[in-house]
């Protein structure tokens, strides 16, 4: 894997200050999300569509997409667990993997079966409904895997011409290889699931690729930080905020 499984780090963290602004939404008629629209001048053509961590749609994923808004990108936070979500900081003895394979109802899993074609219906959407001709997209931790599966060139995963994922989890070497456009990682210094090998072996396949790509690391951090950091500790708030910067300014290079 060009990453490893999720583990605890991965629904832990802490809630950030704000209100937002966007509004929640149907993809379909039949899946949330979160949208955020321009409030002043918008780029035209251009979306943006978030793939969450396991937390989903919530106050740190909503924020973030009112301020890629701010940017004039047009961004959707899209429920990729179909109402089936994790409230932050779950007991050390939650079974996550259970929940990945079979859902907190036992019926409900989180697997490639279930999750691509909410991530594909969410594209086809912002074509068809925003009239989005470019697709950049947004990953984080569990959605860094979606982001990257949906990136390709083979149908029917395919959609998205921009990616940026943060601390990714669950990535597959191959997966990652067929990729068909810029793909940008912002990475923690302090990460058991994308550690120092996994960046490397990731760097050396997106060398192959031919396509442009970018990793950046950032020190005093662990897995989770662009999402979940802890604001009020000066290295967490700048490794978060520089995270978010290096997103836009991929996108502004990239999606143009």
């Amino acid at each position: 894997m060009a990453s490893n499984p999720p583990s605890k780090c991965c629904t832990v963290g802490f809630r950030h200050d704000g209100e937002p602004t966007g509004s929640m939404t149907k993809v379909a008629d039949k899946w949330d999300a979160y949208i955020a629209q321009p409030s002043g001048s918008q780029k035209t053509g251009k979306a943006l569509l978030f793939l969450p961590d396991i937390i989903g749609i919530w106050q740190n994923s909503k924020l973030m997409a009112d301020q890629l808004a701010a940017q004039g990108y047009l961004t959707v936070v899209l429920d990729i667990f179909n109402g089936d979500a994790l409230p932050i900081n779950r007991p050390d003895d939650f079974d996550l993997m259970g929940w990945m394979t079979k859902g907190s109802t036992g019926d409900n899993p989180h697997t490639k079966e279930a999750v691509d074609p909410i991530v594909q219906a969410a594209i086809k959407e912002l074509k068809e409904k925003y009239g989005a001709t470019k697709i950049g997209a947004l990953g984080y931790c569990f959605g860094a895997k979606c982001l990257v599966r949906n990136m390709t060139a083979t149908a029917p995963f395919t959609g998205i011409d921009v990616g940026f994922i943060a601390h990714p989890s669950f990535v597959d070497e191959e997966e990652l290889a067929a990729i068909n456009g810029p793909l940008a990682i912002a990475a923690a210094e302090t990460d058991s699931i994308f550690p120092a090998e996994k960046r490397h072996k990731s760097e050396e396949i997106l060398k192959e690729t031919g396509f442009p790509y970018n990793i950046n690391l950032y020190s005093g951090v662990t897995h989770g930080f662009a999402m979940r950091a802890d604001l009020s500790k000066k290295p967490e708030k700048f490794a978060r905020e520089q995270a978010f910067a290096q997103a836009v300014a991929w996108f502004e290079e990239y999606l143009e």
